[in-house]
């Protein structure tokens, strides 16, 4: 018969509760913060939507720092995505490319999702300049550049979407 050391043995027992307890509380800690972060719309499932004829997955912004910051700040744009500026009403919302690291299109909508105002290939080099649509819109979408002409994007045309629950329209 082997002896064993008490001490050791209540220790390892001890390590192995203060383990399971630790990740306890982190598994909390991640649930609140993920609650959290879909309750403040700091996280959000992205849209799907049709434009065009084009299968389009739309981030929204509808905080004003979301659309502040807008796509400002990304290396790529993919073909198939866009980001949806929601605004409570309709009105000659201007945007600009500060801080912009490739051309974009800027699609303005009206309260029915039907384009307004159209403005290609807007070039990063054009800040200071605002953008701004012909008539009061609704939404803004921007695209990656060369969108509206790819796929024939022109005044009437209407942007479909799925919208997830918690997005305001």
């Amino acid at each position: 018969m082997r002896g064993g050391n008490p001490t050791a043995s209540s220790n390892l027992a001890l390590s192995a509760q203060m383990k399971r307890l630790g990740f306890g509380i982190f598994v909390v800690i991640a649930g609140v913060a993920t609650f959290s972060f879909y309750r403040t719309g700091l996280v959000r499932q992205p849209a799907t939507g049709e434009f065009g004829g084009v299968s389009l997955r739309v981030e929204y912004a509808t905080t004003e720092a979301e659309q502040e910051r807008g796509l400002a700040g990304r290396n790529n744009i993919p073909g198939d995505y866009g980001m949806l500026f929601v605004f409570p009403s309709d009105g000659l919302y201007g945007f600009w490319m500060k801080d912009m690291l490739v051309p974009i299109d800027i699609f303005w909508l009206n309260a029915q999702g039907q384009v307004v105002s159209i403005a290609s290939h807007v070039a990063t080099s054009s800040y200071p300049n605002v953008f701004y649509p012909a008539v009061p819109a609704r939404y803004v979408l921007e695209t990656a550049s060369g969108f509206a002409e790819a796929y024939s994007i022109a005044t009437g045309t209407l942007l479909l979407l799925k919208i997830p629950p918690g997005v305001s329209k």
